[in-house]
């Protein structure tokens, strides 16, 4: 699985950041994504597909997906 996030989509929700904490954070400065992990383990990825199904402004992109 492959993880691309449209910074410039995101609304700041942090709803990802809850779900998959080691995948996803927020800036500081006004909370928009920042992604840590682009290639997820296998391990993660039902909370990183959760994530981008709950993300308000479906700025996370998954590819690759099994």
């Amino acid at each position: 699985m492959r993880v691309t996030v449209e910074e410039e989509k995101c609304c700041g929700a942090g709803q990802c950041v809850l779900i998959a904490p080691e995948v996803f954070d927020q800036r500081d400065d006004d909370g928009i994504v920042i992604l840590l992990e682009a290639e997820p383990g296998e391990e993660q990825h039902a909370a990183v597909r959760e994530a981008a199904a709950v993300c308000p402004a479906a700025a996370i992109e998954l590819t690759g997906q099994d």
